[in-house]
C-alpha cells in the first residue's frame, strides 16, 4: 500500500470520526507499557515496531509473530497512518516537492534531493514558523502548531516507500531544515530522532548523516548535545548583532555572542564539526569585511562554514549577490583556513530551494520568479 495521494489541492479534507491512535505517536517505551499493562510480554514492542518501521506494513493482520488476538487488540486501539499527499512536483535537477497534508487539514512541505550517489530529504517540523527570519518564504505564512512525533516520522517512512526500489541511489541523508524551527519543538524532535536512528527495530539513519538546524535556541542547542548524536548546523546569517538583529528577531533574544558561547560548549565526537549556515544577501552581508568579521568570530569552534546565495522570492526585498561576489567572500573564509562550500540550491523551479517552502504562497512565488530569473539573466 503506497502512500494516499490526492491531486485536487482545493478540496476540503474530510472528517475522520472515532480517529484511533496512530501507533507511530508511542514511543518504544511508552508502547512497551501499554503491552505489559494488558499481559503482554515487553519484547512484542520491538517486533511491533519492527513490522512498522522496518517492514512498511500498514495494517496489524500482516504482523504474522504476533498471535490473532493481540492482531486484534492492536488493531482495536491504534491505526498505522500514512500521510495524504496532495501534490507532488518534480525539479528539472531531480528535486522532489511532496506537499502533504495532515489529518486536521493542515499542510506541511517535505524536499527529497537527488545527490550523486545518494538521496536527502529535507523534513519539516512545524506547520510554519513563529520565528519571522525576513529572508525566509515560510515564516510569511506564520505559525500553526508543532509536528507530532508521528508526523514528523511519516515524512521519512512515506517517502521511504515512494523511492522506487530499482533507484541505485537510496536515501541515506537527512536534514531537518524545512518548514519551521526544529529545536522550537524539541521533545517532538527528539522522540523521533531516537526512532530514526534506532538500528535494531527502528529506522536505521546514521546519527552521523542526520543534521538539525536552528536559527540559535540557546538551552535547546545544550539540550540537543546531550541527547542526541546527531549533527548540528547553525543558521548564522550575520556575524555582527545589528544585522543579524534585521534578519532575525530571534537574536534579540539570544546574541550572537551568546549563541557562540553555546557551540563552543557543544560536545562534538572526534572529526565531527558544526556547521555554520549563512545566507549571503546582496549589499547586507556579502562584502568582503563581512567575510574577515565572520572569520573571527568563529575562531576555537571546530566548524565548517556552508554558503547559501539568497533565493530570491515573491514579497522579499533582498537581492542574489553575483556570483564574484560568492566567490570572493569565499576566498576569504578559505584564507583564514575555515572549510567553506558554496552550496548551490536545488529545486528553484519549484519553490523547493532554501527559504522557500510554503504551499500557500507557491502560485505567486512561481509567477515571480520566472520575472527575477529573467532579470538575472539579462
Amino acid at each position: 500500500m503506497t502512500p494516499q495521494t490526492d491531486h485536487t489541492p482545493d478540496q476540503k479534507p474530510k472528517q475522520k470520526i472515532d480517529r484511533k491512535t496512530d501507533i507511530k505517536e508511542l514511543t518504544p517505551d511508552r508502547l512497551t507499557r501499554w503491552l505489559v499493562d494488558r499481559g503482554l510480554p515487553p519484547y512484542r514492542a520491538k517486533q511491533i515496531l519492527g513490522w512498522v518501521y522496518l517492514r512498511q506494513v500498514d495494517d496489524f493482520v500482516s504482523m504474522t509473530n504476533l498471535g490473532k488476538a493481540d492482531r486484534v487488540l492492536l488493531a482495536d486501539h491504534f491505526s498505522i497512518d500514512r500521510l495524504l499527499i496532495k501534490d507532488m512536483e518534480i525539479s528539472a535537477d531531480g528535486t522532489r516537492k511532496y506537499l502533504f497534508e495532515l489529518a486536521d487539514g493542515h499542510r506541511i512541505e517535505t524536499v527529497l534531493i537527488p545527490e550523486k550517489d545518494h538521496y536527502t530529504l529535507c523534513i519539516s517540523s512545524q506547520v510554519g514558523c513563529a520565528l519571522g527570519c525576513r529572508f525566509c518564504l515560510t515564516a510569511q505564512g506564520g505559525f500553526q502548531r508543532n509536528l507530532t512525533q508521528g508526523e514528523i516520522l511519516a515524512q521519512v517512512r512515506d517517502i521511504l516507500r515512494v523511492i522506487d526500489p530499482e533507484d541505485a541511489r537510496r536515501l541515506t541523508n537527512l536534514v531537518f531544515m524545512g518548514m519551521g524551527e526544529p529545536l522550537a519543538n524539541y521533545e517532538n524532535l527528539i522522540r523521533a530522532l531516537g526512532i530514526i536512528t534506532q538500528g535494531d527495530y527502528g529506522l536505521k539513519f546514521s546519527p552521523r548523516r542526520v543534521t538539525v538546524s536552528t536559527s540559535g535556541l540557546i538551552p535547546e542547542i545544550g539540550r540537543l548535545g546531550n541527547d542526541s548524536d546527531v549533527n548540528l548546523a547553525v543558521s548564522l546569517n550575520a556575524a555582527d548583532n545589528p544585522t543579524r538583529d534585521r534578519l532575525m528577531p530571534i537574536n534579540r533574544k539570544y546574541p550572537i555572542e551568546a549563541l557562540l558561547a553555546a557551540c563552543r560548549r557543544y560536545p562534538l565526537k572526534p572529526r565531527r564539526r558544526i556547521t555554520f549556515e549563512y545566507i549571503l544577501i546582496e549589499g547586507v552581508n556579502d562584502d568582503p569585511e563581512c567575510a574577515h568579521r565572520l572569520a573571527k568570530r568563529l575562531q576555537s569552534i571546530r566548524c565548517k562554514i556552508n554558503l547559501i546565495a539568497f533565493n530570491p522570492h515573491a514579497g522579499g526585498d533582498f537581492r542574489r549577490p553575483n556570483e564574484a561576489a560568492i566567490q570572493q567572500f569565499r576566498d576569504v573564509l578559505v584564507y583564514h583556513n575555515y572549510t567553506t562550500v558554496i552550496r548551490y540550491s536545488k529545486g528553484l523551479d519549484i519553490s523547493a530551494a532554501c527559504g522557500q517552502l510554503n504551499a500557500k504562497l507557491r502560485g505567486e512565488a512561481a509567477k515571480w520568479e520566472a520575472t527575477e530569473a529573467d532579470r538575472l539573466r539579462s
